[in-house]
């Protein structure tokens, strides 16, 4: 053979297997979600190249509150969401509009997940511990979210009477945030990350966290139903990466019996923290969230959420979390 036809040859040959060996290209995916320390396993999943190992590209997109994100699932706004449980997530679950595919952050003792938040006003006048928020006013996202559900069961524990206790819903964390700073309210509770800057320059008091009074089931991960039927590949993938992640944050700040400790890899997972939350490392150390290094959902306490929801009117009929899951994929927190 001439020359000239081998180098040909060995020419094709390489193009070839060029494009043989070429990846597929990965499958972009919105992920909504809030800028918090119970989304981390989502930040390390995409630090670390675990999504990109599924063949994932992961858009995050980060809301001002819960609600919203599970309402722009169901629209088609995003693929994934990744947040605190709330009434409008139930509804719609109830609706057979969402699924619930997996659990993200629990309130759990030790950890910091929502914060207490006192006004400097408030704190002067008397409110210096949970037994004494009764006759005072609590900004909250909005009725049904995280922070009003917390809210009733500190009330509970302290047997303090709901109906003295006047609750604004603002729809956003930095209006919560606003509200208490300048007197307008007097305690809210929110996200531990963003509570840490007005704690800092003294805006705020922190009264203290949900986890260490009442701990239960915050966080969780979703798809609308329309997804859940068509893209069970791509839920799979998203939680095979999303898991590693929690695996190693579960390892960098608890030991294997759940108790809060610094593990060898707590530095480089608060930088991956600090570059998401787009806070120091030190400041983000005070809110470590808990998140299950298998992202279980602990179901009975589920329901328990959805039977008090459905009493207060927020949700209709008799809503059963057995038929908001994909039994297929979701992992339950074995019963106590």
């Amino acid at each position: 053979m001439p020359f000239s036809s081998r180098y040909v040859l060995v020419a094709a040959i390489a193009v070839l297997s060029a494009v043989i060996v070429r990846p597929a290209s990965a499958e972009d995916i919105k992920v909504g979600m809030l800028k918090s320390a119970g989304s981390t396993a989502i930040f390390i999943a995409k630090e670390k190249g675990y999504f990109t190992e599924q063949g994932l590209n992961p858009e995050l997109m980060f809301f001002e509150a819960a609600q919203p994100i599970a309402v722009a699932a169901v629209a088609g706004g995003i693929d994934v969401g990744s947040i605190g449980t709330s009434a409008g997530m139930f509804s719609l679950g109830a609706q057979g509009a969402l699924k619930l595919i997996g659990g993200q952050s629990r309130e759990f003792p030790g950890y910091q997940t929502l914060a207490v938040l006192v006004s400097n006003q408030a704190y002067d006048g008397g409110l210096k511990s949970f037994k004494d928020i009764g006759g005072h006013s609590v900004a909250v996202a909005q009725v049904g979210s995280g922070s009003h559900y917390s809210l009733t069961l500190i009330a509970a524990k302290y047997k303090i009477d709901l109906s003295t206790i006047r609750v604004l819903p603002l729809q956003s964390i930095s209006n919560q945030i606003s509200a208490v700073a300048g007197g307008q309210a007097d305690l809210t509770i929110l996200a531990g990350t963003p509570s840490l800057a007005p704690v800092a320059r003294g805006d705020v008091r922190r009264l203290g966290w949900v986890g260490d009074e009442t701990p239960w089931q915050i966080g969780a991960i979703f798809v609308s139903t329309k997804v859940d039927n068509e893209r069970q590949d791509m839920i799979a993938r998203f939680l095979k990466a999303f898991r590693k992640g929690a695996q190693e944050y579960h390892d960098a700040f608890g030991g294997p019996d759940d108790k809060r400790r610094d593990g060898p890899e707590a530095n480089d997972i608060l930088a991956i923290m600090a570059k998401y939350l787009e806070q120091p490392a030190e400041r983000i150390h005070q809110a470590i969230a808990y998140i299950d290094p298998q992202g279980r959902l602990d179901l009975a306490d589920m329901q328990k959420q959805i039977d008090w929801f459905v009493g207060q009117n927020l949700l209709k009929g008799t809503p059963k979390i057995d038929d908001m899951i994909d039994k297929r994929v979701v992992i339950a927190l074995p019963g106590k």
